[in-house]
């Protein structure tokens, strides 16, 4: 599902939106007033300063989305000394050589799903700082003052703003740290490097990143590493991962416009997936390109609401970590997986009571048998697996999907009903299928022989409470580690990916990285 974001509001005068790239971006913030800070001429600057590439660095963040800035700021804090939690006397005798690394080419928090109107789905107090330090400079309340809307958006009466304006939010928390993030980087690997005075014992890495604009390869060496790449898109079997008309969920807005761009045209479309993220898609669909026929594909009989109820939500607790963590290891896994209906697979309430009506509406215009519901431009097919892909051959440079209709076994009133297969000619299919959270494996991949039972085939890397990777005994210095965030939800639970812990996590990192810290 989109993290946390809410479903699309439709335009208020029912037009479609113009062809842009993409559908809403942070140019549309700079435009309309949501880039300018008309009540404060301070220049926003973080205590943090920029160290030279040659300079051995004390951290190095691979990544800057949501869970590096949260780490940023909480650095900030510390320096400021607004935070009593983050009184480490290290970084009182000397500011800390940070460096984020990141891949875009500027901030930007799911920017592939940033549909008009989507609202958050969290409280806007669960920010980079509040549940952390009420009195830091990066709470939305301190950005909604310095934008001069704070008065406006009480009115609102909500905790739940627009998408678009908490994205602007991170931005602008994100802005000021430029002159410790470097954008265009894609770091490539991570390399131990081993104690000067000839121990086997790894004080320091190397980071080589490469920059997207030029080409170069670069290297910084750092004593600690924070690893917060995100995730990477996963597009299942039997989808081609490169094919110009396979779009997965997290390209929608930058691709969607591209190749669709006749609002008015009879498309075929195909949605893949039962999450928030392919219902937002789907309705999105419905609302602007009208003449298009548009398939949702899930694999369950239903369309399932997510669980946000108060007590449920206590899950994401950041008291609820330690809990997670030291549970045995069987149990945590039953219990996250009895919870994943809290963010995995699953719709918001509104958003499906929209859907439901969009065909409730085509029940009345096109009629209400089963030979007339085939002929409805939008429809959900439950029980789908698509099973083969192929190039069309009655739609010019689409795509033909063989897809496993296994309704009839639920459906039908026959008895001994088969299952059926089905093909489905389409323009392009939208493929909202969730990420994969591994690039670690491949980062640490020189630094395999150091992981407790490296040498065994699938061993994969573990990390402590504190999320500090877990080298072989007596292989890592006192004041040296490799730390993992968004890629531990099996061992620290469903909050992991999301930002509903993001505030006192970035202390919890700041304090574990930094007070030991050497000087």
């Amino acid at each position: 599902m989109t993290p946390h974001a809410d479903s699309p509001i439709r335009l208020a005068n029912g037009d479609s939106p113009e062809v842009q790239e993409p559908l809403y971006s942070a140019n549309d913030f700079i435009t309309n007033g949501f880039g300018e800070e008309p009540t404060d001429p301070r220049v926003n600057r973080s205590h943090l300063r920029y160290t030279p590439e040659d300079e051995l660095h004390d951290l190095v963040c691979v990544g800057f989305g949501p869970a590096s800035l949260a780490i940023a700021v909480a650095l900030h804090d510390a320096l400021d000394g607004t935070d009593p939690s983050l009184d480490i006397r290290g970084l009182q005798i000397e500011s800390p050589k940070v460096a984020f690394l990141e891949r875009q080419q500027q901030f930007a928090w799911h920017a592939g799903m940033l549909l008009p109107g989507a609202r958050m789905q969290i409280t806007f107090m669960k920010d980079m700082a509040t549940l952390r330090n009420p009195r830091s400079e990066f709470t939305f309340i301190n950005y909604l003052f310095r934008k001069d809307r704070l008065i406006e958006f009480t009115n609102l009466n909500t905790f739940l703003p627009q998408r678009a304006e908490y994205e602007d939010y991170m931005r602008w928390c994100a802005r000021w740290f430029e002159e410790v993030v470097q954008y265009d980087q894609e770091v490539l690997k991570i390399v131990p490097e081993k104690s000067p005075n000839g121990s086997d014992t790894i004080s320091t890495f190397t980071v080589l990143s490469q920059n997207l604009q030029t080409g170069e390869i670069q290297s910084r060496r750092t004593k600690h590493v924070v690893i917060a790449s995100g995730g990477r898109p996963n597009i299942p079997k039997p989808f081609p991962t490169s094919h110009p008309k396979v779009v997965h969920s997290s390209q929608f807005s930058h691709i969607s416009t591209k190749l669709l761009q006749d609002f008015q045209h009879p498309y075929n479309v195909a949605v893949i997936g039962n999450g928030q993220s392919a219902a937002e898609i789907f309705n999105f669909l419905h609302v602007h390109y009208p003449n298009t026929r548009t398939r949702l594909l899930i694999k369950g009989g239903a369309l399932r609401p997510s669980d946000d109820s108060p007590f449920v939500n206590e899950i994401f607790n950041p008291s609820r970590v330690d809990s997670t963590y030291s549970r045995d290891p069987e149990l945590r896994r039953t219990t996250i997986a009895e919870d994943r209906n809290t963010n995995y697979g699953v719709v918001r309430l509104n958003l499906l009571e929209e859907i439901y009506e969009t065909l409730y509406t085509q029940r009345i215009r096109f009629g209400n048998t089963p030979a007339a519901e085939e002929q409805w431009p939008h429809r959900i097919l439950p029980h789908r697996q698509v099973e083969k892909v192929e190039n069309s051959p009655v739609i010019k440079d689409g795509i033909r999907l063989y897809v496993r209709d296994r309704s009839p076994l639920y459906l039908s009133d026959s008895p001994n009903a088969q299952e059926k297969e089905e093909i489905l000619d389409v323009d392009v299919v939208f493929v909202a299928t969730g990420y994969h959270r591994d690039l670690h494996e491949t980062l640490l991949q020189d630094a395999r022989s150091l992981m407790p039972g490296g040498d065994q085939e699938g061993a994969k890397w573990t990390v402590q409470r504190d999320y500090k990777v877990q080298f072989a005994e007596k292989k890592l210095g006192n004041d040296a580690g490799v730390w993992l965030q968004g890629c531990c939800e099996s061992s620290h639970g469903l909050s992991d990916t999301l930002l509903s812990i993001l505030a006192t996590r970035g202390g919890e990192m700041v304090k574990s990285i930094f007070e030991n810290k050497s000087t």
